[in-house]
């Protein structure tokens, strides 16, 4: 893949092959960002696991403390009490029936997120085809199935975070955006670090956080020193 100047100016700050530690590595990838928008800062971590084992699944779900650095429009399906607290939680578009056919009908997917309670999933469960494939579909395990959708909704917009290792055991993350202080974005990766340890497998075994990268939409990639990271967190 060919790279344009600045990318390769970048490239020349700092040393590819060398791990860094975290906040070292965060105050160079902040150092390094020459795009003219905000760009998202992004952790990718490859992991000592098999997800073809149904017994390795890394996935989890987090509210990052200082959040994301990016909006996100809620949808809620949900009926009476349910959809009122929803909608004074500050959910974007709350509804049943009517919202679950402007989807079908009109293609309609203006949400990032979608949240329903239990008793309407058989509902949502007609238009799993299209939400999946998207990302879109509420799931237990994420919380956005729940009776709570008040709390669920504030999270979501609070800076709510998940993760999943996909079929190369690797996790990437966003944790912020350039513009957040280095003390920010240090703190966000924390907190993933954390949640990735504890959703460790039973069944793993030997190391488990292999690699980790941070980078910036527009940045290469900085190394993470696993040993020192694994260690500060024994």
């Amino acid at each position: 893949m060919k790279h344009g100047k600045k990318y390769a100016d970048s490239v020349k700050a700092f040393d590819l092959t060398k791990p860094y530690e975290t906040a070292e590595a965060v105050d160079i990838v902040l150092e390094t960002a020459k795009a003219k928008f905000d760009e998202t800062v992004e952790m990718h971590v490859r992991l000592g696991v098999d997800p073809r084992q149904a017994d390795q699944q890394v996935r989890g779900v987090l509210v990052l403390p200082n959040g994301t650095g990016k909006t996100k429009r809620v949808l809620v399906i949900a009926k009476g009490a349910k959809a009122d607290a929803a909608a004074a939680a500050g959910a974007d578009y709350v509804g049943a029936e009517e919202m679950i056919a402007k989807i079908q009908n009109d293609n309609w997917f203006d949400f990032d997120v979608m949240i329903t309670t239990p008793d309407m999933m058989g509902m949502v469960g007609r238009i799993g085809r299209v939400l999946g494939p998207k990302g879109l579909m509420p799931n237990p395990k994420t919380g956005t199935v729940t009776e709570s959708v008040g709390t669920a909704v504030r999270e979501a917009k609070g800076g709510r975070a998940e993760f999943r290792a996909d079929r190369g055991a690797c996790v990437h993350v966003p944790f912020g955006k350039m513009s957040f202080e280095s003390d920010a974005l240090k703190e966000n990766f924390d907190v993933i670090v954390d949640a990735l340890i504890k959703a460790k497998p039973t069944t793993a075994k030997g190391a488990y956080i292999l690699s980790c990268t941070i980078s910036a939409t527009m940045t290469p990639g900085v190394k993470i020193n696993v040993k020192e990271l694994v260690r500060s967190k024994e």
